[in-house]
């Protein structure tokens, strides 16, 4: 099996063809391939792989993640009831806060979620509204890593609660007979080899003494894929450093039954969708040759918000190649795709695709510029494709009016 999904270019025409463009594609086969490949990461009895469901709700996808044996994080209340929705029962649900408001609070409280306080105002405010109940603190290893600034969530950012505070971390829960069972952390996003993530786990790990009621250690996320031709995550060499860490930690740690969690998203997600999308215009300003599509950055934003690099490929016979922008429809100069690449002679009407896209790519579409959201389609095991998300028609831009 290919690492990503392949189309050839008239499966790429016939599914715009049918479903419009521009338009997702995604692939049940790596799908499942990249589940599994998670779920075996620590090979012990007591680990439970998480899906961090931000990635991407499409909630048949979410349904098959769940048949491969994943449980789910959530964000928001939003995420929750998709989650319900998938499938997932209430003890397969971690809600991961940050920031949230005292409903957001009560929501988890009311759906019997086990939720990680983020802050110890936080932590104060659900021992307010849930005195006696069971919680989960996220602390700050101190470091992080990720691809971007802006997705670094370990050492200097907004997220977490640093070790310093432990002792009064422990007032709170005494104050309000709070039930500490859980300890989680999150380093970044998309990292393509373990020192850090491993350093940090090795840090939580050393204050896990310090809670006795713990029966859940989650190491979060942020396992990463190759974007640039990078070399890829070695799963059986992590897998391996991985599971010596735990085995140690165990040798001398009293509980033998504290679950211990990971948070994978874009791993599972991101190669195993491809985003269509149709050459509308061509022209050359100022020396640049641009190539404009309809996939605005109100369809994939990873490019405009983090200067992300995604692979294109062009869907045509063309034999010779040219250097060009790809932008988007996006009243914006800063609607670029795709900035002096090298691709095949375009002309209007060619079908492009941009790779990698499953993760952060729908889940973080808009209607900016009142534009319509694209469709969802799924490449199932038997190879027949359907429909798993409507495009968004102009009545539904007037529907919550």
């Amino acid at each position: 099996m290919t690492e990503q999904i392949t189309l050839t270019k008239e499966q790429a025409q016939d599914l715009i063809k049918e479903y419009g463009s521009p338009l997702y594609v995604y692939d049940e086969a790596i799908l499942r391939k990249r589940c599994r490949e998670m779920k075996s990461l620590l090979p012990l009895p007591n680990y439970v792989p998480f899906y961090s469901v931000k990635a991407n709700s499409n909630l048949e996808l979410l349904k098959i993640i769940r048949e491969e044996g994943f449980h789910a994080d959530a964000m928001s209340p939003g995420e929750i009831l998709l989650e319900e929705a998938a499938g997932f029962s209430t003890d397969e649900i971690f809600m991961v806060t940050n920031n949230i408001s005292d409903a957001e609070i009560q929501f988890s409280i009311d759906h019997g979620i086990l939720m990680s306080a983020d802050s110890i105002s936080q932590m104060e405010r659900y021992g307010m509204l849930n005195p006696g109940g069971e919680i989960a603190v996220r602390l700050n290893p101190g470091i992080g890593t990720g691809h971007d600034d802006k997705v670094v969530t370990g050492g200097s950012c907004k997220f977490g609660t640093e070790f310093k505070y432990i002792p009064r971390i422990k007032e709170i829960a005494a104050k309000y007979d709070l039930h500490i069972v859980g300890i989680n952390q999150h380093v970044g996003s998309l990292f393509l080899s373990g020192e850090v993530f491993f350093e940090a786990c090795r840090r939580l790990l050393s204050v896990a003494s310090e809670f006795p009621e713990l029966r859940i250690i989650d190491f979060g996320g942020g396992f990463g894929v190759p974007y640039e031709g990078e070399a890829r995550l070695d799963i059986a060499r992590f897998s391996s450093e991985f599971t010596e860490l735990i085995t140690d930690f165990l040798k001398t740690y009293p509980n033998q039954d504290v679950h211990f969690h990971t948070e994978a998203g874009r791993y599972l997600v991101a190669e195993c969708c491809e985003l269509l999308g149709t050459v509308q215009c061509r022209k050359e300003v100022c020396g640049v040759n641009y190539v404009g599509t309809d996939i605005g950055f109100n369809v994939l934003i990873r490019p405009v918000l983090y200067d992300a690099y995604h692979e294109i490929e062009v869907f045509n016979d063309a034999i010779q190649n040219e250097c060009v922008t790809v932008v988007g429809d996006i009243c914006e100069s800063g609607d670029i795709l795709a900035k002096d690449r090298s691709l095949p002679v375009t002309v209007h009407g060619d079908i492009i695709g941009v790779k990698n896209a499953g993760a952060y790519g729908y889940s973080m579409a808009s209607n900016y510029n009142s534009r319509l959201r694209p469709a969802e389609v799924l490449i199932g095991m038997d190879g027949n494709t359907r429909l798993i998300r409507k495009r968004d028609t102009y009545l539904d831009l007037l529907s919550q009016m």
